[in-house]
């Protein structure tokens, strides 16, 4: 096993250090955390934005490109957390608790630093599970046929309706009209024509880049456009002093790191748990664990370097079940899992064996962004904080005319702008009625391979569905869905009953 192991670094070594992926791993990183810097933008838009570029590029490329702008806007976020108080991604939003209150002290540079120091042991201890456990997934998913990737897939679907944000009834009706939206085009099994309504422009189906920057970037951007109100950094001039923390910082944010470190692990392989709920729930144990919880809030250490940790070791492990068991577990993961399909990849328990050089690159890939966070951000700070001064009434016509220019650059049909436009609005209207647009994505990604899985099972088991209960992994696999889903409808009725008592 240590042998292979070895093989497989040098391989991905091999392959993660040739000059091309090199500077498209720079790139991604660079980019990403420009982007992760400026408030209202994030991880998911800046990945929608800078899509169609990866279309054009070697697989392998493309992926490196995409995880980069990935952890490198999450890393960027944090930035305006601090200095403004404004988190330019979700997953940041802990940050704000106690960065903000750190640089209003004056201690901006020393916070900067240790989200430096917290996201580089969370993203190295995410990619050494990450290393670890893969080919172990992988080798038990390979003893998966059609009916356990049927049952793997739905519960897929249903966490991430159960755990999203807002009702679960909502997060379900998401799911629904996701699976739905994936299944318009021809019918790969028998050639006819589904819920095209004679247009030759769906014949192929829905293009997920227009679905994609549609829901995630022309809605956010306008969301953020109306809603905003514009921000100035007021930062004096950081210097490298400032930028030291003393050794009762490092004692107190050390141990934080670590403990962040170990919640983000678990919960970024979880399917529908993601960064955002690791970066709070570590916040929430540090504070449980301090002598002195009044200190958060106030510029306490823990509770600036323990959520960052947390988001960044969750963001490396989230790439274990997309990419062993082709199971997304958060929105990011389905774009990336997507630009491996559409690059001809199927992800999956086959991807280490068929494209090894791929997988192992993309792991060493994430060892060289890593390190270029820590050697870019710290000498970038000051450009970071003149970029927020920029208005953003400048900024955001621009992100439009880009996203527009992107989804019509892959396959050069004015339709898929028109594509774009139309899922911008109703991203937008769901923000508004606050529907779970990641739901949505899931299963308009996962829909096709839930519908291709079941097809399989009943051919397989000549139109028996008893063959889900008589396989004992899929058995299994729908047991842990049907209780997913009693635990979510128990708990919702505790918590109604809860907000109105009947009077006796």
């Amino acid at each position: 096993m240590s042998g292979d192991l070895t093989s497989n670094i040098l391989l991905g070594l091999q392959t993660a250090l040739q000059p091309d992926n090199l500077w498209f791993c720079f790139l991604g990183v660079l980019l990403g955390t420009i982007i992760g810097v400026v408030p209202g933008i994030g991880a998911l838009t800046a990945i929608a934005m800078l899509f169609p570029i990866t279309l054009h590029l070697q697989p392998t490329s493309a992926i490196i490109m995409l995880a980069g702008i990935f952890y490198g806007s999450s890393y960027g976020g944090s930035t305006a957390s601090i200095l403004l108080n404004v988190p330019g991604d979700p997953n940041a939003a802990a940050t704000c608790l106690d960065g903000y209150p750190m640089a209003r002290q004056g201690r901006a540079g020393v916070a900067l630093t240790l989200v430096a120091g917290g996201s580089f042991i969370g993203g190295s201890v995410g990619i050494l599970l990450m290393m670890a456990f893969s080919p172990l997934l992988a080798s038990l998913a390979l003893k998966f046929g059609p009916p356990e990737y049927f049952a793997l897939m739905t519960l897929g679907l249903l966490a991430a309706a159960i755990i999203s944000e807002g009702s679960m009834v909502k997060g379900l009706a998401m799911v629904l009209l996701g699976i739905f939206l994936g299944t318009i085009g021809t019918d790969v099994y028998t050639g006819i024509e589904r819920f095209t309504f004679g247009s030759p422009s769906l014949t192929d189906g829905i293009s997920m880049v227009a679905v994609t920057m549609g829901l995630f970037g022309i809605s956010e951007v306008y969301a953020t456009a109306t809603d905003r109100a514009e921000n100035v950094a007021r930062q004096s001039k950081i210097t490298f002093r400032s930028m030291l923390p003393t050794w009762d910082d490092i004692r107190r944010a050390a141990p934080a790191a670590l403990r962040g470190t170990g919640v983000g692990a678990i919960l970024g392989i979880l399917p529908g748990a993601g960064s955002t709920i690791a970066a709070f729930m570590s916040y929430s144990l540090e504070k449980r664990l301090s002598k002195d919880p009044s200190r958060f809030g106030r510029g306490a250490v823990e509770g600036v370097t323990a959520p960052e940790a947390a988001n960044n070791a969750a963001d490396q492990t989230a790439f274990i079940p997309t990419l062993t068991l082709g199971i997304p577990g958060k929105p990011t993961m389905a774009i990336i899992m997507g630009a491996l399909m559409i690059h001809g990849i199927q992800p999956g328990p086959l991807m280490l064996t068929q494209k090894p050089d791929l997988f192992w690159g993309l792991v060493m890939s994430f060892w060289v962004g890593n390190l270029l966070l820590l050697v870019l951000n710290l000498p970038l700070i000051g450009i970071w904080i003149r970029l927020l001064t920029i208005p953003y009434k400048l900024l955001f016509p621009a992100i439009l005319v880009f996203i527009c220019l992107g989804v019509y650059s892959v396959n050069r049909n004015p339709f898929e702008v028109w594509t774009v436009l139309a899922f911008g609005g109703l991203g937008y209207v769901m923000r508004l009625y606050g529907f779970p647009i990641a739901a949505l994505l899931l299963g308009f990604v996962l829909g096709p391979m839930v519908e291709e899985n079941f097809r399989r099972t009943m051919i397989i088991a000549r139109g028996s569905p008893a063959i889900f209960i008589e396989r004992p992994l899929s058995a299994a696999i729908l047991v842990l869905a049907v209780l997913a889903v009693g635990i979510a409808v128990f708990s919702g009725l505790k918590r109604r009953r809860a907000a109105f008592p009947v009077a006796e």
